[in-house]
């Protein structure tokens, strides 16, 4: 009987209905986390099941080793970011793998550590880096980007309807070191409306996407996911974010189709061939239940396919 771990995974049960994860597999938790879902794909894979965790954040590489002992033999951590996956397969000889899980976004652990600067809830710097030795961290980059970037950014990450607003704010506060200073800046941009979520809620998550190129990370591992899962294996992603469900549905739409030629062109030229089938019609989201044991799961999506060639 696994002990109990503070952080809850969200979507568990559809996450190993979903992955099959079966013996003599390889595995690949892209986002390892607190490994609650790595501990279940080896559960389910023994007595030989085997998988590789990755995480950009060594504390929760720490965590998670520490409670994947059990499957010491056949747990194997690695620190990096997710979306050089196929080179940290390449260090433990796997060519293909069986099955991959992204579990994307900030965890309960990194959001309630305030010296980790993700939240706006708790006084922190403003880091917000998944890998405490990154690159710049949120405060180095809001005091050094031009207004216009920063308003860029607010808007396409977070679909801040004040960005503009905010990033005059931002330039007219730096230098900006904690995350109550960045916090009451958004706060005064909203000063007397009323919001159904804290009003600092997009500028964080939109900052935080930025300072570790969250977007462009899962681009280019979707795209390596067509080259190392092998035929039949599974593709599994759960979103907190409409921009990254957005990306992750239209990637397994594409990958599903034959012709990804434009609509309106006669002939086919493009060549393209499926090489997934969708297995998510519509994203899986969390039961009431689990809502109500875990909050964060509210906004969660998951999305999977099948490698059919």
């Amino acid at each position: 009987m696994e002990k109990r771990w503070p952080h809850q995974s969200v979507l568990f049960s559809e996450v190993i209905s979903v992955l099959q994860p079966r013996a003599g597999g390889c595995y690949v938790d892209a986002t390892l986390g607190a490994g609650g879902h790595a501990f279940g794909i080896l559960e389910n894979s023994a007595p030989t099941g085997k998988l590789m965790g990755i995480d950009r954040d060594p504390a929760a590489l720490a965590l998670s080793t520490d409670r994947l002992q059990p499957f010491k033999g056949r747990f194997f951590a690695r620190q990096g970011n997710f979306c050089d996956f196929d080179d940290l397969m390449e260090e433990l000889g796997w060519h293909f793998i069986d099955g991959i899980l992204f579990d994307l976004g900030v965890s309960s652990m990194q959001l309630e550590t305030p010296a980790r600067g993700f939240s706006f809830l708790k006084e922190g710097p403003l880091d917000m880096r998944f890998d405490p030795q990154g690159s710049l961290s949120a405060a180095e980059w809001l005091n050094t980007s031009a207004e216009a970037e920063i308003a860029r950014i607010l808007w396409e990450n977070g679909e801040e309807p004040k960005a503009r607003q905010i990033a005059a704010a931002i330039c007219r506060n730096r230098p900006m070191q904690t995350t109550q200073e960045l916090a009451q800046v958004v706060s005064s941009v909203y000063h007397g409306i009323h919001q159904r979520i804290h009003p600092a809620t997009r500028t964080f998550q939109a900052i935080r996407m930025e300072v570790n190129q969250e977007l462009q990370s899962l681009r280019k591992a979707l795209e390596k996911c067509l080259q190392k899962i092998r035929e039949n294996g599974r593709l599994v992603v759960i979103s907190f974010h409409s921009l990254e469900d957005r990306l992750v549905k239209q990637f397994i739409r594409r990958e599903s189709r034959d012709c990804i030629c434009p609509p309106e062109q006669p002939v086919c030229n493009c060549g393209h061939r499926a090489s997934l089938v969708n297995l998510t019609k519509h994203a899986l989201q969390p039961s009431a239940a689990e809502v109500e044991k875990n909050a964060r799961a509210r906004s969660a999506r998951l999305r999977a396919a099948e490698k059919i060639v």
